[in-house]
């Protein structure tokens, strides 16, 4: 009795020496995940810091992150415009023009690399080549290709028009507090003899795609990370040292269509886990960068395909408005009580992303 007495305490004792004792049901994948409510997920996101309700905010990133823009702005939040539409406008045109979706008129950023040569060129470091594209005797700027859908006269106004945008870009760099950046793809379309990242494949929307001008590439983990770690060191030397905050998200959209030569759903996987990997060490390590788990939210397998659209690709405006629930749980919503903004509904409108139109080419 007395031997049983003692194993039983030293059974005790390794029990409560075990780092699994008493930890929270968010912990388990029973509780956390297979049997807990896939739209009110305890212990999801923890923020790493307040926003403030006058912070300036700038958005930019791939598709998703014109949701995230859309709700902040419609919550209450200080989120810049440096390139707001015209008065004469219609609302209606705002987004295919590319005014309202993010804070400066630049398109979708879906790489990192592409962001990372937006500030190189705002800092004066860089300068694009081969960026302007011709269609049916017009010109477009390649580097954003669907916010002018007319295309310009002349080169040279595709030139004037960029170094006003960058001009506005670079007043944007120096104003913000906390810049909200969803990471999207990790494959690109480079030109060979540059290195200048495009938004788009030459040849899909505009231009045309010469094997001899252009290269595709994936971004590895070793190289994401370091364009994004470049991208700080760019961004303190246009604040002239002036700390900011980061918030991380991961697109949840999967690839319209790859060129990797892998099936679609593994090139997918690889470029959604590459940048959760990357985002994940950047919040680890560096105090001023958060990330926010919209990925996780949206693909959590206890929603099974109920997260997205028929074409299990677009994600449902429910799925989109249960991520940013969990958003406003960690950072309240500022808008006072009765007050509306004027802010468009993103609940309801779809996003504009130029990756879509490759779907028509696997028809």
């Amino acid at each position: 009795m007395y031997a049983f007495e003692i194993e039983c305490l030293y059974a005790a004792k390794v029990l409560r020496m075990n780092p699994y004792i008493d930890l929270p049901e968010a912990a388990f994948w029973k509780t956390g995940v297979a049997k807990s409510d896939p739209y009110a997920l305890e212990g999801i996101y923890k923020k790493k810091f307040r926003i403030r309700s006058n912070a300036k905010i700038a958005t930019a990133g791939s598709c998703f992150a014109q949701h995230i823009s859309n709700y902040l702005k419609k919550n209450g939040y200080s989120v810049l415009d440096v390139e707001p539409p015209p008065p004469g406008l219609p609302k209606a045109l705002h987004q295919k023009f590319g005014f309202s979706m993010y804070s400066a008129r630049y398109g979708n950023i879906y790489s990192v690399r592409q962001l990372l040569q937006l500030a190189q060129e705002v800092a004066g470091e860089w300068t694009p080549q081969n960026y302007i594209w011709e269609k049916n005797g017009r010109f477009y700027d390649a580097l954003r290709p669907s916010v002018e859908p007319r295309g310009f006269k002349s080169p040279e106004e595709v030139v004037t028009h960029r170094q006003f945008h960058i001009s506005k870009v670079k007043k944007l760099f120096q104003k913000l507090d906390l810049f909200i950046f969803t990471l999207g793809l990790t494959e690109m379309w480079i030109h060979r003899s540059s290195g200048t990242v495009y938004p788009t494949c030459p040849g899909t929307i505009v231009g045309h795609y010469d094997e001899k001008l252009y290269e595709f590439k994936n971004a590895d983990y070793s190289e994401i990370l370091a364009d994004f770690k470049r991208f700080k060191r760019v961004m303190k030397r246009i604040r002239r040292g002036v700390s900011f905050n980061v918030l991380l998200t991961v697109s949840p959209v999967p690839l319209t269509a790859t060129a990797s030569g892998e099936h679609v759903l593994a090139a997918t996987s690889y470029s959604k886990s590459t940048l959760r990997s990357v985002a994940g060490v950047l919040a680890a390590k560096q105090a001023r960068i958060d990330y926010f788990p919209s990925f996780e939210i949206v693909t959590n397998p206890r929603l099974c395909s109920a997260s997205f659209g028929d074409n299990l690709r677009s994600v449902r405006p429910e799925a989109v408005e249960t991520v940013m629930d969990h958003f406003f749980a960690q950072h309240p919503v500022i808008l006072k009580k009765g007050k509306q903004s004027d802010a468009t509904n993103s609940s309801k409108d779809d996003v504009l992303c130029e990756e879509a139109i490759l779907e028509a080419f696997g028809e």
